[in-house]
């Protein structure tokens, strides 16, 4: 006979539950031009940008690069911290998903950076993962 030791209660799902990885980052202080050249070549649709000390600093997508890339002559000069792009505050791992998800279904966010509590860049938690694991429901 198998026993099995009572497992603690769950508590509700946190950021850290759906935050994924993310890979593709640029320097505040690199140029649109490099971040279109990092857009093109990984096929990607958004950049977490780092401040000169590794923090996150934001987000920029390929959309909100758009209106700098039009003069083409001013994005070899144009810096990523020129731009409007998303910048903080951001997620935290322990933050609770549907508090998250609440967050950035206001703020009209499909993806937010999650930071560590010295503000160094963790991952990513997509509105699409967010909503799909609130969405689950318990089997019995």
């Amino acid at each position: 006979m198998t026993t099995h030791s009572p497992q603690p209660a769950r508590r509700g799902l946190t950021v850290a539950d759906a935050m994924d990885s993310y890979d593709y980052q640029i320097a505040d202080d690199n140029t649109v031009d490099q971040a279109n050249d990092i857009f093109r070549g990984a096929d990607i649709e958004y950049l977490l940008v780092r401040d000169h000390d590794g923090r996150c600093e934001g987000l920029v997508t390929r959309a909100g690069l758009r209106p700098f890339l039009a003069p083409s002559r001013h994005t070899e000069r144009t810096t990523i911290s020129a731009t409007a792009h998303q910048r903080g505050p951001f997620a935290w791992p322990t933050m609770g998903l549907a508090l998250a998800a609440i967050a950035m279904r206001v703020k009209h966010l499909t993806v937010w950076p999650v930071v560590d509590e010295d503000g160094y860049i963790l991952g990513v938690l997509t509105a699409d993962r967010a909503t799909g694991l609130l969405t689950v429901t318990p089997t019995p």
